[in-house]
């Protein structure tokens, strides 16, 4: 088992920045990667950015040069540094763990809206 818990969403103005932090704990050792996805109202839920346990990155188009994820392993935590927000970017950002090949483990989700 896996437990992901979120932190640092908020309510912030278009072209400012946030901050989302991922703590994990459990049985991390078999976590082949982490991944922020994101649920705007009414849409479907879209990956964002992941970051394997090499430490190989990858984010969606729309994101960018805007948001950069990265992890700190000794505290088992994963990043989501997001600048020049957008009101697009408003959803709820989760947190998720690859376990095998599948994302099997999912935070409990942090609100980020962003006010034109």
């Amino acid at each position: 088992q896996v437990q992901l818990v979120e932190s640092g969403g908020g309510l912030v103005q278009a072209g400012g920045s946030l901050r989302l932090s991922c703590a994990a704990s459990g049985n991390i050792f078999s976590i082949n990667a982490m991944g922020w996805y994101r649920q705007a109202p009414g849409k479907q839920r879209e990956l964002v950015a992941t970051i394997t346990r090499g430490g190989y990155r990858n984010s969606a188009d729309s994101v960018k040069g805007r948001f950069t994820i990265s992890r700190d392993n000794a505290k088992n935590t994963v990043y989501l540094q997001m600048s020049s927000l957008k009101p697009e970017d408003t959803a709820t950002y989760y947190c998720a763990a690859l376990y095998g090949t599948s994302w099997s483990y999912w935070g409990q989700g942090t609100q980020v809206t962003v006010s034109s």
